[in-house]
């Protein structure tokens, strides 16, 4: 079985993380790890992530920051570890499960099947069949953001935002995540503008074509309430 560790950033999560499903998730094709950060909580959230590791020891732990550090360092800490552990695939999860666990596999199984790609990143595509819960004013402002984001990285990347992305567990991206990202927020364009930094000039092959746009089956974010003193 092909071992993957996924990074779940948390800051004060203790009224809204789904510890059940993420206690009972499995995956026969995968040995699924997940790596909680705790980002400086200041509620209950380090009591519920160290009770969720006594659960389910061999499949959890967690990483605790001394102190609040943004979304792009909890995510960047974990993935540090977790590129410095033994495992095949390492990623990232949204705590509030707006993308189903279940997503993991198909990731897992689109690198098994495709030696040539780097990446698969989630894309929350709005077509017919497909159960993508958001905003209108969400949805608007996610496509300003993607195509100026695509303009600035010279990738036409649907979207960047989305907080679902596994990776193949390689030296480049240990590099990649070795550095204290310059934003606090779209860290996720910093991470492919890495990349293709880092293939310039190169004979591999670049950046665009070794990252895999996944659209998503189900994504709700409408039911989200944002904590009034995250930092981001």
């Amino acid at each position: 079985m092909k071992r993957v560790t996924i990074v779940v950033p948390c800051y004060n999560e203790a009224e809204r993380l789904d510890t059940v499903q993420f206690a009972s998730f499995s995956d026969d094709r995968y040995n699924i790890r997940f790596l909680f950060v705790n980002d400086g909580s200041t509620d209950e959230t380090p009591r519920v992530l160290e009770g969720l590791r006594d659960r389910a020891p061999e499949r959890i732990d967690v990483l605790h920051l001394t102190k609040n550090r943004g979304k792009a360092e909890a995510v960047r800490q974990g993935m540090v570890r977790a590129l410095s552990s033994d495992c095949d695939y390492v990623g990232f999860w949204d705590a509030d499960l707006a993308t189903p666990l279940d997503a993991i596999g198909e990731f897992g199984s689109l690198l098994d099947d495709r030696p040539d790609i780097e990446a698969v990143i989630g894309s929350r595509v709005k077509l017919l069949g497909r159960q993508i819960e958001r905003s209108t004013s969400r949805h608007y402002a996610g496509r300003v953001f993607a195509t100026t984001a695509a303009f600035v990285l010279g990738i036409q990347v649907y979207d960047t935002q989305c907080g679902a992305k596994l990776f193949r567990a390689t030296p480049e991206w240990a590099r990649i995540f070795s550095a204290t990202f310059s934003t606090r927020w779209i860290f996720d364009i910093e991470i492919i503008a890495r990349l293709r930094e880092l293939r310039r000039g190169t004979s591999q092959p670049e950046a665009k074509d070794v990252i895999y746009e996944y659209p998503l089956m189900a994504v709700s974010y409408t039911h989200l309430t944002l904590p009034t003193k995250r930092i981001v």
